[in-house]
């Protein structure tokens, strides 16, 4: 099931800051996350906006592409398999 990356990339920059390209990086790497079907097979639910905005709000800081990546790694350690949909570098 695919996410909706115009909507997340919205709302990412409205409860994170940062730039419209970090932004866009995260919603690319949510969607390719979501049509993998990894997490919905981990975890038992689908992925949706409203997910990874609650999820993102647990990390300590940082904009969109740090919480993304804190994110993506504690599903790195829980489940293995994750470390393909962490944001490597990007275009501000």
């Amino acid at each position: 099931m695919s996410i909706d990356r115009n909507r997340l990339e919205s709302r990412l920059r409205e409860e994170f800051g940062g730039t419209r390209g970090a932004a866009r990086v995260v919603a690319r790497q949510a969607a390719d996350l979501a049509d993998a079907g990894r997490y919905e097979t981990d975890v038992g639910a689908e992925l949706s906006v409203d997910v990874v905005i609650e999820e993102l709000d647990d990390a300590p800081d940082g904009g969109p592409p740090e919480r993304w990546n804190w994110w993506i790694g504690s599903l790195e350690i829980a489940f293995g398999g994750y470390e393909e949909f962490a944001v490597r570098r990007y275009r501000g």
